[in-house]
């Protein structure tokens, strides 16, 4: 059975990586691939409960350091119950954020809580992304998308632009730390370029 593939979407709020999620999902069974579109937080039951809990209320709602153990036990719960056993039987999973979120949106919220996202993933989780594609927007941009969508899920949008571009700078930082698995994709463009661009890339370390 062929080896199967973890592959993640990350970007700020309202950079559209979960539309481009779902368009190489799309792609790659078009393909004739075996793929799993899934999400963080949630993938599995466990988790999605534990998600409304971390993406509704005010912004105050939890410490940085209780939303990094929340993460971390919805990631845990997706890890066992959707992306190992996909994986496994030869699937190609792909992810609508992973550790790399909470590395960056709870780890700019104080110093030194990077390091503890860290060392939790390490003994918790335990698995990096084959494959990271990073949407890159301009915050402002990024921010109007998500305001727009008027869910109840806007939690981390009420922290404002200012977060947002500490955030998008985080992200940045984070694929020079990882350029073996992270690639930046200009999102500040038309949904269908952005889209030939991932599925380009994703055909090539695919083969």
């Amino acid at each position: 059975m062929a080896a199967g593939r973890f592959i993640t979407f990350e970007g700020t709020d309202g950079s559209g990586k979960s539309t481009q999620a779902r368009l190489l999902s799309e792609h790659l069974r078009g393909e004739g691939r075996d793929v799993v579109l899934t999400r963080e937080p949630g993938g599995s039951p466990g988790a999605a409960e534990i998600r409304a809990l971390l993406l509704e209320g005010p912004p105050d709602r939890w410490s940085p350091e209780a939303e990094i153990l929340l993460f971390t036990a919805a990631r845990r719960d997706h890890l066992e119950k959707t992306i190992e056993p996909a994986i496994r039987a030869g699937k190609i999973v792909i992810c609508d954020r992973f550790a790399d979120s909470t590395r960056t949106y709870q780890g700019v919220r104080r110093e030194g809580l990077r390091a503890v996202v860290d060392s939790l993933h390490e003994r918790m989780i335990g698995r990096e992304p084959d494959l990271t594609f990073i949407i890159d927007t301009e915050p402002d941009t990024g921010l109007a998308r998500a305001l727009s969508r008027r869910t109840a899920e806007r939690r981390f949008e009420a922290f404002g632009q200012e977060m947002q571009a500490r955030i998008r700078a985080e992200f940045l930082a984070l694929a020079q730390e990882h350029p073996h698995r992270c690639v930046v994709i200009d999102g500040d463009r038309d949904i269908d370029a952005v889209a030939r661009d991932i599925a380009r890339v994703a055909g090539e370390r695919l083969t």
